[in-house]
């Protein structure tokens, strides 16, 4: 079942504002000097802020895709292996993000760091394959609806 256009454009938009954000924190952190501290101003926390925010948006609209998108797919047998990826990818970000604002060891938030940073950036990609792929199967399952009806 494809994502009515309200829906599908605020996921959208909360991935773009959460993967500028997150990429805008990358450079700010990359660049800054470590000797100076706070030399990054008030852009790091404010990106860090704006990121959370969507991040709370972004998990109210996944939760709204169990229902509207992911069972009623599942059960068509559409998608589901692009889907489930999808779903992990978001289940690591998640546990990651929780782990960096939780966590108290630098270890684990080293870790939880390039894992989230990695399945930040991954995530775009795999959604373009995911809405590739779903499109390419509803386009077949149409054509062959419109050849079974001129048969």
């Amino acid at each position: 079942m494809r994502l009515n256009r309200t829906l599908r454009l605020s996921l959208y938009a909360a991935l773009i504002v959460l993967l500028a954000t997150g990429i805008g924190w990358l450079v700010i952190d990359a660049t800054k000097d470590p000797f100076q501290p706070g030399g990054s101003g008030e852009a790091e926390p404010l990106l860090l802020a704006v990121h959370g925010g969507a991040a709370m948006a972004f998990l109210i609209l996944l939760g709204a895709l169990v229902p509207l998108h992911v069972q009623g797919n599942w059960a068509r047998d559409r998608n589901r292996w692009t889907g489930v990826v999808m779903l992990a990818i978001n289940a690591v970000l998640i546990l990651t993000a929780y782990a960096l604002y939780y966590s108290g060891s630098d270890l684990l938030r080293g870790w939880a760091s390039d894992l989230h940073i990695g399945a930040g950036l991954f995530l775009p990609l795999w959604l373009g394959v995911h809405v590739w792929l779903g499109w390419r199967t509803r386009v077949a399952a149409q054509r062959a609806l419109a050849n079974a009806d001129w048969q």
